[in-house]
């Protein structure tokens, strides 16, 4: 799967967001609110979201009462068996993941973190594939290494006796390593298999969009292929079950959660596809108020009356040789009342300029985007490329051009 937060085993993708500038100026930490931190393999932290315990209970209770039949003899022991086959279950999971986040790092695509969480995990993925090929083998590796864990421990079990405890363990990793590959082949997003589709019907097309398209509609015919068809397998595969017994409506709600999953992780895809088309519209150079420039110790009712005069919406200061050293803050401006300012010095309503706070009037789209997160603040200097002043960046124009770009995305 691939979509940033969807909950199966796939390559993940994050979603671009609005700057989430913080308005005291602070840098808000990232990769956190994942679960309990397990590791940094490749120096990706894995997280165990709070549904995976959820999960490896369910799977213990489930997997100890298959074990009561096959070993009897084992008593409560069971559960404690089932509670290793959950772990090496999510283990097997795990390598999944780590096998997107290798190929990933291979491609240079940054990978905010690895997720284990309720039906699967999760690698985010902070950027796209820029060719279908990279798309294609970044999908492929997750499901193909599942086959090999599946392969190996078929061949673990040549080497132990049937009916033994190994030998049970390794048949229930043999066969789960198999769904997941199997399940994630599925040729529709989020899964795997429709980032695979994605890139074929991208590398046919020669555009992106008409693979994603093409392979969310199919996820979503899938959904619904999952919600009618898993039930009906079942209740023909029973030959003395009815509607209404335990099974049936088991088998009926985890095909009604899959459906769901399947369902809302194409529309994620879809809109997050479309959003990223209309991206590219967020232009620093278009969205950058004019200003002028002013020195601290000018009244700030007479920057104003410049400005204005000026036709300009912001005020950058600047020091005795023109360099630009901070920005004034809107907020701060607004805070002042009218009859004070010719009192309050511009320098009293500035922001000091940070490493990161300039910006070059050329940046678009995810870039600009990625540039404003990694210094949250509520201005920005933006500058030509000869490090002229071109003028400032709000961040609350650019999260309104966001907000404006992301509401036919999300007419999906």
């Amino acid at each position: 799967m691939s979509n940033s937060g969807q909950p199966q085993s796939g390559p993940g993708s994050a979603s671009p967001g609005p700057p989430t500038g913080d308005r005291r100026g602070g840098r808000r930490p990232r990769g956190t609110g994942g679960g309990i931190l397990m590791g940094r393999p490749f120096g990706v932290p894995v997280y165990v979201a709070p549904s995976w315990f959820l999960v490896a209970a369910l799977i213990t209770w489930v997997f100890g009462g298959q074990l009561d039949r096959v070993l009897p003899e084992l008593g409560a022991a069971r559960y404690l068996v089932s509670l290793f086959f959950a772990v090496a279950f999510y283990g097997s999971v795990l390598v999944h993941e780590l096998a997107h986040t290798v190929a990933a790092l291979r491609f240079r695509l940054p990978v905010r973190r690895i997720q284990l969480q309720f039906f699967g995990g999760v690698s985010e993925i902070e950027k796209e594939s820029d060719t279908p090929g990279r798309e294609f083998v970044l999908a492929f590796v997750g499901p193909l290494l599942s086959l090999v864990l599946s392969g190996l421990f078929y061949l673990g079990m040549r080497y132990v006796e049937p009916g033994t405890v190994p030998g049970v363990l390794l048949a229930g990793l043999m066969v789960s390593n198999l769904i997941v590959a199997a399940f994630n082949l599925l040729p529709g997003l989020p899964l795997d298999g429709g980032r695979m589709l994605r890139a074929v019907v991208w590398k046919i097309s020669g555009k992106p969009m008409t693979g994603t398209v093409a392979a969310a509609w199919t996820g979503r015919a899938l959904a619904v292929a999952v919600l009618i068809g898993l039930p009906l397998l079942s209740y023909a595969g029973g030959a003395g079950e009815t509607v209404g017994d335990a099974g049936s409506i088991t088998d009926a709600l985890l095909a009604a959660i899959l459906a769901a999953i399947i369902w809302t992780g194409a529309g994620n895809s879809l809109r997050m596809a479309r959003l990223r088309e209309r991206l590219p519209e967020l232009r620093a150079r278009t969205l950058t108020r004019r200003a002028v420039p002013v020195a601290g110790q000018t009244p700030l009712s007479e920057a104003l009356r410049r400005a204005n005069d000026a036709g300009a919406r912001a005020l950058v200061v600047v020091d005795a040789s023109g360099e630009a050293t901070g920005v004034v803050r809107e907020a701060a401006i607004v805070a002042v009342p009218e009859h004070r300012r010719p009192w309050v010095t511009v320098s009293a309503v500035t922001q000091e300029l940070r490493p990161g706070m300039r910006v070059s009037a050329e940046l678009v789209g995810e870039d600009l985007l990625e540039t404003l997160r990694a210094t949250p603040a509520t201005e920005y200097l933006v500058v030509e490329a000869t490090g002229e002043i071109y003028g400032v960046l709000a961040t609350a124009d650019v999260e309104r051009a966001f907000v404006a770009a992301m509401a036919p995305a999300a007419r999906v």
